[in-house]
């Protein structure tokens, strides 16, 4: 999946015309944050589904390269790594499911988070999206403790090229559903940026839904090898 780098003058690769499209459908559209339903088992709330997302268009393969931070070429993600909250889980990729909401990682696995496979990938410039359940019906799960995350801390993302790449987290806010900011959470700037999602807020047991969300935005930082 790896594409070489574009330049300034030169068109963007689909890659890159996917992130760059990927936030403009995401204002234009508006995204719904939702999830979907499990039965209660032990006390424990119905897993959601952590981000639901309308289908992105096709990527164009004209549109101009934006400025500055080129970012890295697109490589899927293996493994996050945030050692402030002892997150150490593989990738699976989500895709847009047949009633157009992105499909959550499997609810079985609660050490697993998904990253939306037709946007950007973590390090290639766009803003990645990546979702983990909060908890599942067997108990607490991988992003269980993401609230607590601090301006500062670093979110390391081993991808397939062998990149590691390393974002610093610049805010962590909690968004209610019923008024979720869209344009600013998934806003393309020009450079490499990273949006951890989870449920969060109050359960609502007649709804079996959370009330908010949990979102972490940051930016990559720097590069290292594995």
């Amino acid at each position: 999946m790896a594409a070489p780098q574009p330049s300034e003058s030169a068109p963007a690769s689909p890659a890159l015309g996917r992130s760059l499209l990927w936030p403009l459908a995401a204002v234009g559209l508006g995204f719904l944050l939702v999830y979907n339903s499990f039965d209660a088992s032990a006390g424990v709330p119905p897993a959601p589904s952590v981000v639901t997302l309308p289908a992105a268009p096709a990527p164009s393969r004209s549109a101009p390269a934006p400025t500055t931070d080129p970012g890295l070429p697109a490589s899927d993600p293996e493994r996050i790594r945030i050692k402030s909250i002892a997150v150490d889980a593989p990738f699976t990729p989500l895709s847009i499911g047949p009633t157009g909401q992105l499909d959550a990682p499997p609810a079985n696995d609660p050490n697993l988070v998904g990253w939306f496979k037709d946007g950007a990938t973590p390090g290639e410039r766009g803003t990645s999206v990546v979702a983990g359940h909060v908890d599942t019906r067997t108990g607490p799960a991988v992003f269980l403790l993401l609230s607590t995350l601090k301006a500062g801390n670093t979110v390391d993302i081993t991808r397939e090229d062998g990149a590691v790449a390393t974002f610093k987290v610049d805010s962590v806010e909690t968004f209610s559903k019923a008024d979720f900011p869209s344009e600013r959470v998934y806003e393309d700037n020009g450079t490499a940026q990273l949006r951890l999602i989870t449920c969060g807020g109050v359960y609502d047991k007649k709804k079996k839904d959370y009330e908010d969300n949990v979102v972490v935005f940051g930016h990559l930082a720097s590069v290292s090898k594995s």
